[in-house]
């Protein structure tokens, strides 16, 4: 029942946003979704890497059958396209598998074989969705938000020493080589994130079951959550709002040579196409979900997904499309997502509820003082930027704690069962 509920209301609310973009006259997420079984996806690389998140409740064997059946699917329908002049673009085949295990679940499986399946198949189908859905969530802000605030985060981020000017400079002198690194990695955060989360489910297949927790989870609650912000805090970024990319709309082509000057501050009209998607920074929520969901891996995804962390906040900051502000906020957005569920996780528990509650404190309290004491921010840098940074830090420190003590509660949870085991005498 709680699938069904939880499948209605992704379906309704999915509905909702096809219907509001059928309404600015483009396709909404179903729509867009359907073309790609047969017209050329936008990314193959998320179609694919969907799929190897369904892969984990296949045997071996119907892995290798899957894979090749996408692959050899790919393959003519790139012959056709090349054919007839078509865009060229590979993933099809991804979908189309994933739809048929899909098919095969509800006629072929039964009982919890078939749930197996179907939540594989979901969780792929999720990650696709949930990309077309963001796309029509950024296209709603600019749509219905024709002023943004920019020039408020823009003074509140004075206290915190004009971090994305800074970065700006860093990138530019970096050169080609870094401009490209940086940029891979803010574009592949997805598939980073697929990576991790196989690590997680990689004993779905033997277990029969996924774990109460894991990156994907997490990652959706993101994505779900965060353009509801940005209807509240619209902001569209420093290479648009002070940069060249703003075109006529630009306050002043500023960005990244020169700090803007601190005036009070106004709501200032935009375009209607460019997304207002900064306030949370949702790569920096994304990227911090797969540093901490990666503390428990081998060190090498370790060490790659501390990599990406460092790598992504170098290039919102440096690419323009992020104040430092963005970046506080969207750590304490993250941190406290992923607290709430884990604690639901945990029979809800009390701490759990403790640190969820400071956490949405802290970081509406973030919101507040950006939109209503930038100036009073900008005056007092030496006051208000300490005091961002340990607001973040707090709630990073109530986590770890929180985290450990789950930990410790589970492994004695489990060290109790295995006494009992050994203090049972042995049957003559």
């Amino acid at each position: 029942m709680l699938w069904v509920a939880v499948g209605a209301v992704a379906l309704g609310f999915l509905i909702a946003l096809e219907i509001a973009a059928r309404g600015y006259g483009v396709r909404g997420p179903i729509t867009d979704q359907a073309r790609e079984v047969v017209f050329a996806p936008k990314s193959g690389t998320v179609l694919y890497a969907s799929m190897a998140l369904m892969l984990v409740v296949l045997t071996w064997r119907q892995r290798f059958i899957a894979i090749g059946a996408a692959v050899g699917i790919d393959l003519v329908f790139w012959l056709v396209r090349r054919a007839v002049g078509a865009e060229m673009m590979y993933g099809n085949g991804a979908l189309l598998v994933t739809l048929a295990c899909a098919v095969i679940a509800l006629t072929r499986r039964t009982g919890r074989e078939r749930m197996l399946l179907l939540q594989g198949v979901g969780l792929a189908l999720l990650l696709v969705t949930g990309r077309k859905t963001g796309y029509t969530w950024l296209l709603i802000t600019s749509k219905t938000r024709p002023n943004v605030l920019d020039p408020y985060v823009a003074t509140a981020d004075q206290a915190l020493g004009n971090p994305s000017w800074v970065a700006g400079r860093i990138v530019e002198a970096t050169g080609v080589v870094g401009f490209r690194v940086l940029e891979f990695v803010y574009i592949q955060l997805a598939v980073m994130a697929v990576v991790v989360s196989l690590y997680q489910l990689r004993k779905v297949a033997v277990e029969r079951r996924f774990p109460r927790h894991h990156l994907v989870r997490t990652f959706l609650a993101i994505g779900l959550l965060g353009p509801g912000i940005y209807m509240v805090f619209p902001v569209v970024g420093p290479i648009f709002a002070y940069g060249a990319d703003g075109g006529q709309w630009a306050l002043a082509e500023l960005w990244p040579n020169t700090p803007p000057p601190i005036t009070t501050p106004q709501p200032m009209p935009f375009d209607e196409f460019t997304p207002r998607n900064c306030m949370p920074s949702l790569h920096t929520a994304w990227a911090t979900a797969i540093f901490i969901h990666s503390r428990k891996a081998p060190r090498a995804l370790r060490w790659a997904g501390t990599f990406w962390l460092i790598a992504t906040l170098g290039a919102t900051l440096g690419f323009g499309y992020h104040y430092g502000a963005d970046i506080v906020a969207g750590v304490v957005f993250t941190l406290t997502i992923d607290a709430g569920l884990r604690t639901l996780d945990h029979g809800r528990d009390r701490k759990g509820i403790q640190l969820v509650a400071y956490g949405t404190a802290v970081f509406v309290a973030m919101l507040l003082s950006y939109r209503y004491l930038s100036m009073e921010m900008a005056a007092h840098p030496w006051v208000f930027g300490p005091l961002l940074v340990l607001s973040m830090v707090s709630v990073i420190h109530g986590y770890v704690r929180l985290t450990k003590r789950w930990d410790r509660l589970a492994a004695a949870a489990a060290h109790v069962p295995q006494q009992r085991r050994e203090q049972q005498p042995e049957l003559v």
